[in-house]
């Protein structure tokens, strides 16, 4: 054997030591770190926040409290029993796999015209002023998976969600302050509630009913 052969020898031995010491530490022992952490830190978040159904922890889930979903028919028509999210561009709504915004500039037509369309069906659905209807009840999130909407909003489907369900607005009103989250850390965000969250907390009401 040449001192050149010997010399290409030790080269890749060299890299195929390093190459299993990286695939180990970072591909092997750092993920199970991290899923480590994720488990004993915030095991909610770490396994998708899932939320059961009417009937507690034995009901099956119907959905995530990180990632907004749609309350419509088959036809898509919104339910007036549930508050409604904002509108969503990750394909054809709140779809995981396709996070996205829309990346409309404010000017487009494309967009005006949807927040106009947007606007004008939320201010007949919940009987309000067209200029009472708060911007996220318009615009779709960046990644189109947000699971929340303003306070703004949700009061402003209170009285529809109450008249729907034949409960006192009274009574809807307390669950949006009740559900109403306060900014992260105290600064971080804004005020927000989690529709689902929400929504199923008036169907649990119902079942007990």
């Amino acid at each position: 054997m040449t001192a050149g052969s010997r010399a290409t020898g030790q080269t890749l031995w060299v890299a195929a030591r390093t190459l299993l010491v990286c695939t180990l530490a970072l591909g092997v022992g750092y993920t199970a770190l991290v899923t480590g952490i994720g488990q004993l830190a915030l095991p909610a978040q770490a396994n998708g926040s899932l939320l059961a159904g009417p009937g507690g922890a034995e009901a099956a889930p119907v959905g995530s409290a990180l990632i907004g979903q749609s309350f419509a028919d088959a036809e898509g028509e919104p339910l007036p029993q549930y508050f409604q999210p904002r509108p969503s561009a990750a394909g054809d709504g709140y779809d995981g796999a396709a996070s996205s915004g829309t990346n409309l500039g404010p000017e487009h037509p494309e967009l005006i015209a949807a927040v106009t369309e947007r606007r004008a069906a939320i201010a007949a659905r919940d009987d309000v002023p067209a200029d009472a209807v708060p911007a996220d009840a318009l615009t779709a999130s960046s990644s189109g998976l947000d699971p929340h909407i303003s306070p703004e909003y949700a009061a402003l489907q209170a009285e529809r969600v109450a008249e729907a369900r034949g409960i006192p607005i009274e009574e809807v009103r307390a669950l949006v302050a009740r559900f109403t989250e306060a900014p992260d850390l105290g600064v971080l965000g804004s005020p927000r509630v989690n529709v689902l969250r929400i929504n199923l907390e008036l169907d649990e009401r119902e079942a007990a009913a």
